[in-house]
């Protein structure tokens, strides 16, 4: 029996359902409006408001820690709309409203008043949190369960992502720094009303996929409300719930910050979810199942100093190219909101190649298991800061510092990324629970989220410790954490019951048996 399973009444083009491209160009242009806003935000925060092009003259610190807080609460809210998607509007209406959503936050921005900034980050967040977690799903809905062409469709749709993400640091960038902050906000909602249309015209060729859950599918969901009230009959569990929320509201008045109960709010959402997470645990029918939740637990770790250190690019990096780098070029400045698209770029390069490498390294039968790959792609990205404590020094030592120390550091962060954040997503689906699979996704997107936070935090300290200070910290930790991990990879394997061991390399010349299918070359060129 062939791999290749269509869905039914689905066209097709160049060996993917139409929807598939009808899903890359939406989150194309919803990761133009997202990253393009991402490029303006801390430097628009920080320009004077003397300047041609007036900002809103904050501190470094201050910027900083708006990003930290908007960047956290994007990812966070991938819970909320998952849940909504899954209980009440279906993927396909969630993702309509979160890019409708999107396109009047964006529309907000473009007014220069106060009120529209805040009210257009909020809406930001909305829509991001509707849309991005339910068009991932719609795309892997597009597939039957066996398809080979699965892995190859979620590529393509990366793609998009990433081009959306080149395209909007060039586009929106200049537009923002060189023509208006506002102009730029602007476009980006432009983009996103783009991304809409493209989806309302594609309608029709997603009528399989993302449609209002059904009685059934309810039924089988599983239910935060259900955990929550197990948790209140376990004693210990909620003993230890209790002692964090108490911290949490010690934590809001004693902390000295205009935003202490933001993390009095942060410390109970991570109070709510330590809790959910515990009687998950408990809930689990035998060992194996638990051993492996255990590590999969410790991936979202790696995941939040992943990103912990990642984000630096939206935030202190981005500041750090704007104010301390000389970006003049053959007698032009660089617009410092280009730097950001050097990652975008080299994933476009580097993808394949990466791939590539693990790929082969598996065949060969040396080490490539995903926390292997994350641990490794965690000290790649970390020894990228090299190049930014060489930044810092020349800066500290002439006054500027040139523009190759950031092109290197975006590099090594990109190979970084390559070797982890796509295994980390991967790596999950093979370890979770089915039950809990779609609540596991979303706990993942939280933990990206946190990771955003800690950005900021760390970032913020710049002020007091100091760029090269700063750039050295996050090097030394993020290679010793890498390293712990890989010392500690055959315990954590052997808790992972061989989750990873049936997995195969596809050549086309190749034959093998998945999931019960019976593949021969013909079918894999398929």
């Amino acid at each position: 029996m062939s791999a290749t399973i269509k869905q039914p009444h689905q066209k097709e083009l160049w060996g993917h359902p139409v929807g598939l491209y009808v899903l890359f160009f939406t989150e194309m242009w919803e990761r133009f409006s997202y990253y393009g806003m991402r490029a303006l935000l801390t430097l628009y925060l920080v320009e004077k408001t003397t300047a041609d092009n007036p900002g809103l003259g904050w501190l470094s610190s201050e910027s900083i820690m708006l990003y930290g807080w908007y960047t956290m609460l994007v990812y966070v809210m991938s819970i909320p709309g998952g849940m909504i998607a899954d209980k009440i509007l279906g993927q396909k209406k969630a993702v309509l409203y979160g890019a409708l959503t999107l396109v009047a936050g964006h529309g907000i921005l473009a007014f220069d008043e106060m009120w529209a900034f805040y009210t257009g980050l909020a809406l930001i967040i909305l829509g991001v949190g509707l849309l991005k977690p339910n068009i991932s799903t719609m795309v892997g809905g597009l597939y039957k369960q066996g398809d080979i062409r699965r892995d190859k469709g979620f590529s393509i749709f990366y793609i998009g992502i990433n081009l959306g993400s080149l395209l909007a640091t060039f586009i929106v960038g200049y537009v923002g720094e060189k023509i208006g902050w506002h102009y730029g906000f602007g476009l980006a909602g432009i983009a996103m009303l783009l991304g809409l249309i493209v989806y309302l015209y594609g309608q029709k060729y997603l009528i399989n996929v993302g449609n209002k859950p059904t009685l059934e599918d309810k039924k089988n969901d599983v239910s935060i409300s259900k955990l929550l009230g197990d948790l209140m009959k376990s004693p210990v569990n909620l003993g230890i719930v209790l002692i964090i929320m108490a911290y949490a509201v010690y934590a809001g008045y004693t902390y000295e910050g205009v935003d202490s109960w933001g993390y009095t709010a942060l410390y109970i959402f991570i109070a709510v979810v330590a809790g959910v997470m515990m009687m998950i645990y408990k809930n689990l029918e035998n060992q194996i199942s638990k051993d492996r939740y255990l590590v999969l637990l410790l991936s979202f770790l790696i995941v939040i100093v992943f990103w912990g250190a990642f984000e630096q690019a939206g935030g202190l990096m981005s500041i750090y190219t704007k104010t301390n780098t000389d970006r003049m070029l053959f007698g032009w400045e660089i617009p410092a909101t280009w730097f950001q698209g050097l990652n975008a770029g080299f994933i476009i390069i580097f993808a394949t190649l990466v791939a590539g490498y693990w790929a082969k390294r598996k065949l060969k039968g040396k080490e490539a298991s995903s926390l292997f790959k994350m641990a490794v792609g965690t000290m790649i990205m970390g020894l990228g800061f090299v190049f930014m404590i060489f930044a810092a020094a020349e800066f500290n030592a002439e006054g500027s510092s040139g523009m190759q120390w950031l092109v290197l550091a975006y590099l090594f962060h990109t190979i970084g990324e390559l070797c982890s954040s796509p295994v980390a997503l991967s790596f999950i689906t093979k370890l979770a629970p089915v039950k809990y699979a779609s609540l596991m996704m979303g706990v993942y997107f939280a933990a990206t989220g946190l990771g955003n936070k800690v950005a900021g935090v760390i970032g913020e300290s710049a002020s007091e410790f100091g760029e090269y200070a700063i750039f050295s910290g996050i090097t030394i930790f993020t290679v010793i954490f890498g390293l712990l991990v890989i010392l500690l990879l055959k315990p954590l394997k052997r808790l992972t019951h061989g989750a990873e061991d049936n997995e195969r390399i596809i050549n086309d010349d190749q034959t093998f048996e998945q999931e019960g299918y019976e593949l021969g070359d013909k079918d894999i060129q398929n």
